[in-house]
């Protein structure tokens, strides 16, 4: 297993046009935990313009599917996405624990 981090760049406007999407797209994402594709999900503050969403897997290709059937990414509130393999070493959900 290993993480993937999908990294969206939202649009300007992604505050004002997120309340028409946001269902879609958290019953989207809680589908994804619950199948345990996605461990950890949410938007940076100050300002609101990143969102990261860390996947765990096999290989990147949940989070891309995640990305290509995201409202927000359909409807253009995400600018640009990236999917880059994380290689966690500490804490309890880390991929590859390693102690010194």
């Amino acid at each position: 297993m290993a993480h993937y981090l999908l990294t969206y760049h939202v649009a300007a406007d992604y505050l004002q046009r997120r309340p028409e999407f946001r269902t879609e797209h958290l019953a989207l994402a809680w589908t994804a935990a619950d199948r345990g594709d996605l461990v950890l999900a949410g938007a940076l503050e100050d300002p609101v313009d990143t969102a990261c969403l860390l996947f765990a897997g096999e290989g990147p290709e949940a989070a891309e599917a995640f990305a290509k059937a995201d409202p927000y990414v359909r409807e253009g509130l995400v600018e640009r996405w990236t999917v880059r393999r994380w290689n966690t070493v500490v804490g309890e959900l880390a991929a590859h624990p390693v102690h010194s």
